[in-house]
């Protein structure tokens, strides 16, 4: 499995054994969620920026892949938002399960999501900075983290106004708050986290294996 150094920038996707089962698993785990989910105006409005991001990657493959490791991480990821988006965060049956079994006051699989937000995209964020930019050193583990907790705050945003102009009514259930009033800044707070947890690991990889230059 490739990392950032070793990527290959030009190998076209029927090349790619690992990015041809991930992408199918991806879609049959997308339809099956998209199949009679718990509301499907939240469905919906969850999904927009899915639609922007696939699109994005898919016109982006022939120009610029990423390394093994960034797409896996990155398949991790849309996967737990497509079961989130199914059943609406607020209601995952998981989230039921860790909030009984721990004593939790709440369903806590959004606040899962926005870490694996950070945990799971800050390296795939990295390796853009590094691929296509040429940074280096400090900067290449702190811009992840920044870019996590700007993009952080925008969705945060983009929620609220969503929710306001399509459906105010549905703005509890998509925004997911379950009473929390400060459910924006913890959501933020957990995906910074995260992005911190990934790069504070990559870093010490990268001193482990010698990769200076990273």
């Amino acid at each position: 499995m490739t990392r950032t150094a070793t990527a290959v920038q030009n190998r076209k996707f029927t090349q790619n054994r690992l990015l041809q089962y991930l992408t199918a698993i991806y879609l049959t785990m997308w339809v099956a969620m998209a199949i009679s989910p718990v509301d499907r105006m939240d469905w919906l409005l969850e999904n927009l920026l899915v639609f922007v991001f696939c699109g994005a990657a898919i016109s982006s493959v022939k120009r610029f892949q990423l390394s093994d490791l960034s797409y896996l991480l990155l398949f991790v990821f849309m996967t737990l938002h497509a079961i989130g988006a199914h059943y609406t965060y607020g209601q995952v049956p998981l989230g039921y399960w860790i909030r009984d079994e721990f004593g939790w006051n709440r369903n806590d699989f959004d606040r899962i999501a926005h870490f694996a937000y950070g945990l799971l995209f800050a390296y795939p964020i990295r390796e853009i900075f590094v691929r296509t930019l040429a940074v280096k050193g400090f900067w290449s583990y702190f811009l992840p983290v920044d870019v996590i907790l700007a993009t952080s705050a925008f969705f945060e945003l983009l929620e609220a106004w969503i929710a306001q102009m399509v459906k105010p009514e549905l703005a509890s259930k998509y925004l997911g708050s379950q009473g929390d009033l400060f459910d924006a800044q913890n959501d933020m707070a957990t995906a910074l986290m995260g992005a911190i947890v990934a790069m504070a690991y990559t870093a010490w990889l990268d001193r482990r294996e010698g990769v200076a230059a990273l």
